[in-house]
């Protein structure tokens, strides 16, 4: 197993940004590697990370400000060669439909919930390590 993952985590709020570094923990499960985060707060700031590689999985606000994750999402499945596994950030389980228009492998409500953000987290990096196997 890999030493570390690297998740990328897009928010303008701060806030948001902590949420998800608290419930993430050390590591979502046991049996994924140990997590480093690269944090955004701009949409540029994602593009520019995701076009240098080494991310293992994306996690975007779709509720962030001038530019939310779900248009995010689907901007970089076309244009970043080789986009990693998204986990989306819904407002509403009502726009869990949102969340599969931009591509989004996964989505979980906000405010983040450890029981509910973890399993879903550490189910994309095992797919992004099976997928690199």
């Amino acid at each position: 197993m890999q030493a570390t993952a690297t998740v990328l985590v897009y928010s303008d709020d701060s806030n948001t940004r902590e949420q998800v570094r608290l419930a993430t923990g050390r590591r979502p499960a046991p049996d994924v590697p140990q997590v480093e985060f690269v944090e955004c707060a701009t949409p540029a700031a994602v593009i520019k990370e995701l076009d240098r590689g080494g991310i293992d999985v994306a996690v975007l606000d779709g509720e962030a400000v001038p530019m939310g994750g779900m248009g995010l999402c689907r901007q970089a499945k076309d244009e970043i060669f080789n986009c990693p596994p998204v986990l989306l950030l819904i407002g509403r389980p009502q726009d869990a439909w949102l969340a599969t228009w931009s591509r989004a492998e996964a989505a979980v409500t906000h405010p983040v919930d450890p029981v509910e953000f973890a399993p879903a987290l550490a189910s994309l990096l095992r797919q992004k390590k099976a997928l690199s196997a």
